[in-house]
Parts: C-alpha cells; structure tokens; sequence
C-alpha cells in the first residue's frame, strides 16, 4: 500500500490551509448574521478571491473551471477547506451542490449540462437535492418513496411531498426522486428528475429549523402540486433513480468524512492549545493525565479515520461500490469526529461553551452527520448483512 500522496496534491492542500486562515477564518465571527450562515456579499467576496487564488472547485474537472483533483487527491484538499464551516462554500466544495455536480458530471446529457451543470460549476447559481420525505414516507428507508411521477404524453406529472431539501431556499433548481413506475419494486421504479425552481407546482413550504444552524439554502419543506415536466427532465434514463443516487451518495459520504474531519482537527488544535496555557490543581491542564488521554483518543480517532477516508476513495477509485466501506467509514467518522469535538469542549471547560470559542457552534453542526446521508444504525445494518452473509454459514 503506499499511503503517500504526491508533492503536487500536498502544495494545493497548503495552500488551501493558508487561504482558510487568512481569508476565511476571518469571516467566522459574522457566522449566523444571516440566515444562509454568512451574508451573501461576504461569500462572494470570499468566492472571488479563491478563484483568484486559483482555488476554485478542487474536485470540478478543469473544462468546468475547478483544479481536476481526482477522489483520492481531494481527501487533503477537502480537510483542510473543512477547517472551517465557511471554507467548503468559499471554495465551491459544499454540500448539497458539490454532491449535485458530481451527479450531473456522471450522468447529465449535453443540455442538461449546458443549462444546469456550467452554472453551478461557476458559482452563479446553487441546486437542491430533494429525497427525504416526512412520514410516512421515504427516509433511512428509501423504498418507503412515496412521491409520484405520473406520464402525461409527453409530459410527466408529479406530486408529493418532500423535507430536509438542503440548499432548496435560493436555488436556481431541484434535483427529484420520484417513483414513476409502482408496480416493481422502488430501487427499480424510481427517476431522477430536474426542475427549475420557478416551475408551476413547486411549493417551498418553509425552511425547516434545525440545530446549529443553516446552511446556504437552508433545509426546505416542499410540496410538489401538480407539477409538469418534460420527458427531457429526466436524468439518466427511466427508473435509474436509485442507481444513480448510489453514484451520488457513495462519493459524497467521503467528502463529508472529509470537511468534518477538517473541523475536528482544529478542534483538537484549539483544545491543546487551551490545555498547554490554563492552569489547575498545581500544573498546565496538558500535565494531568485525564487531559492527556482525551488528547490521545482524539489523535488517534482522527487518524484512524483519515485512514479509513483514503482506502474507501482508493477502492472507489479502482471501480469497487465500496458499499461496506463506504457504510464503516461513515459511521466511525461521523462518531468519532463528535466524540472529538465533545472533548475540545470538555478540556476547554467553561469557555469552551460559550461563544468564545466556535467548539459549541461547531458542536451543534456537527450532531446532524450521524444522521444524514444515512444515520449510523442504518449503515451499521448495512455492514451486518455483508457481516451474517459472509461469515453466518460458517
């Protein structure tokens, strides 16, 4: 195995570490001022000096305007962006649309590339990615789809309800899961279509509100009311919807372990730090062993997990669904980069709680990865299965 990543991807990642202290850590203390996190005018100031940087979409191919880094070469890349909540949208590597871009890049004909893809991959308009339903429909279980595309002629009609659509608010179109045909089984009934947003049927019900606060564009309650679509609205074909979400979703649960790996890095740095200046019982909070051991355990779940993060994109990269590993990687990043941050606080003390301090803003961000892009008991039943189907006869 060689583990070594080459001289090149480092520099872009060094430099990506010194654009997110200088021009975007900065930013941090006017975090939450608007409802989108930063101010609109403060993003795209930021986003022009990144791409004057030549900084602009690491994971975007070059004829898009991004760097061509591939899946492998992006895990230091996107830790370093993901040092801050802000640096992933200043670099054009934010969920949903850099899960979005990914998915259009794969499957997108030549207009849907030229009216969705070239856009987004500019930065001159964001994207919505609408699964989840509220009960009783489609949540950890997608089969439980519950949306319906209805072929008119031509046209196809569609309705059905839909939350928890990141990016919705603000997005120049929707990426939609609908089951369009009902009579097989929902993996293989369901299509991706895309809707501009100012599209007749689409109702923007509200932004739901969540802990920690929102993300460019929120996470939208819709309801879909008769809404018409052209054949042409299709991405991919007929009843690949589930197909392609996995190419969506496998890459993305990476990039994901990546930005909050990021994130959980600097909160460990921040906890040393505090433990290395404040004084008690006698001694720097560093000298006593229950710091110490906190310290370690982060250290040590953090490189665990970065492991984890480079073999999983080495298989996907070699043309394996990496469905296991992709679920294992998930679940001990998206738990251990919590448990990380739960020490920062801890070893911080009080004013690791206040707002002195981002840990506790960063705490409360955090919380939501063990539960989107599958909560932590559903990708541990993944993981089961493979487990009692492998070993089980034995």
């Amino acid at each position: 195995m060689d583990f070594s990543t080459p001289e090149p991807v480092q520099a872009i990642a060094r430099r990506v570490r010194e654009f997110i202290d200088a021009e975007v850590v900065p930013l941090e203390p006017f975090y939450g001022e608007h409802i989108d996190g930063i101010r609109p005018d403060r993003l795209e100031a930021v986003r022009a000096r990144a791409k004057a940087a030549g900084l602009w979409g690491p994971q975007l191919p070059k004829d898009l305007g991004g760097l061509g880094l591939s899946l492998q070469e992006i895990v230091p890349v996107f830790e370093e962006a993901g040092r801050s909540l802000i640096g992933p949208a200043a670099l054009h590597c934010s969920a949903p649309d850099e899960g979005n871009m990914h998915l259009l890049h794969m499957f997108a004909n030549p207009e849907q590339v030229e009216r969705y893809l070239r856009p987004l991959a500019a930065g001159q308009i964001r994207s919505g990615f609408a699964m989840t339903e509220p009960p009783p429909g489609a949540g950890s279980d997608p089969n439980m789809l519950l949306t319906r595309a209805v072929r008119d002629g031509d046209d196809w009609i569609i309705d059905g309800h839909k939350w928890f659509t990141s990016g919705a608010d603000g997005a120049a179109f929707l990426i939609i899961m609908a089951r369009t045909n009902p009579d097989v089984p929902t993996h293989k009934g369901a299509t991706i279509f895309l809707a501009p947003i100012e599209t007749p049927g689409i109702e923007i019900v509200r932004r739901v509100p969540i802990m920690g606060g929102d993300d460019l564009g929120g996470h939208c309650e819709i309801r879909f009311n008769n809404l018409r679509l052209p054949h042409s609205a299709i991405l991919g074909e007929e009843g690949q919807g589930f197909a392609l979400t996995q190419k969506r979703l496998g890459p993305a649960r990476l990039t994901h372990c990546m930005r909050w790996t990021g994130l959980a890095q600097r909160a460990l740095e921040i906890a040393t730090q505090y433990a290395n200046e404040r004084e008690a019982f006698g001694s720097k909070l560093s000298g006593h062993q229950s710091i110490q051991w906190m310290l370690a355990d982060s250290a040590t779940e953090l490189h665990a997990g970065r492991l984890m993060i480079h073999q999983c994109a080495w298989l996907l990269a070699q043309g394996s669904d990496a469905r296991q590993e992709s679920s294992m990687c998930k679940v001990f990043v998206a738990e251990s980069v919590n448990r990380v941050l739960d020490r920062a606080i801890q070893i911080c003390g009080a004013k690791g709680i206040s707002r002195d301090l981002p840990l506790s803003r960063w705490y409360e961000a955090i919380r939501a990865f063990r539960i989107y892009d599958g909560a932590s008991e559903v990708h541990r039943m993944v993981i089961a299965r493979q487990v009692v189907k492998k070993y089980g006869s034995t």
